[in-house]
């Protein structure tokens, strides 16, 4: 099964982590100190508030925002090159953090997209811009499909 990272829907992949868990609704409920109503509104829905999003990677022990952060490594604009772009990213006072940082899960899912014959791997390069010998490793590392 192939993630989507495109269409990203967490209240589904909050609700399938509680059912893997097989947590209690009202360990739920009290950890996030709200009713059962509300825990199953929060499953139905596509985005949540980043404070809740934390309370539920904490009672899940699973990082959901990773899920973004891989969305943002496939779908993200290029940047730019020229010298105004590069003063600002250079000048902010937040935290830098290197964008080639490639989960088991994308690297399932560009592979799962070259097996099934969706995209070749000019196409993935082009597109994802990952590099040729990072996408070449990778298939020869962990493709089983042959």
């Amino acid at each position: 099964m192939k993630f989507d990272f495109k269409n990203i829907h967490i209240g589904s992949h909050i609700r399938k982590r509680v059912e893997e868990e097989e947590i209690d609704i009202t360990r739920i409920c009290n950890f996030h100190k709200t009713t059962e109503r509300e825990i199953y509104k929060m499953y139905e829905q596509n985005s949540l508030d980043t404070e809740v999003l934390l309370q539920w990677s904490k009672l899940l022990k699973y990082d959901f925002f990773r899920i973004y952060n891989q969305h943002l490594i496939l779908f993200s604009p290029e940047i730019r090159s020229d010298s105004a772009s590069r003063i600002k990213v250079e000048t902010s006072s937040l935290p830098k953090f290197r964008k080639n940082i490639y989960t088991k899960q994308v690297v399932d899912f560009i592979l799962e997209l070259i097996n099934t014959g969706e995209k070749s791997s000019l196409q993935i390069v082009e597109e994802y811009r990952i590099p040729k010998s990072t996408l070449f490793k990778w298939i020869k590392k962990y493709n089983t499909e042959k």
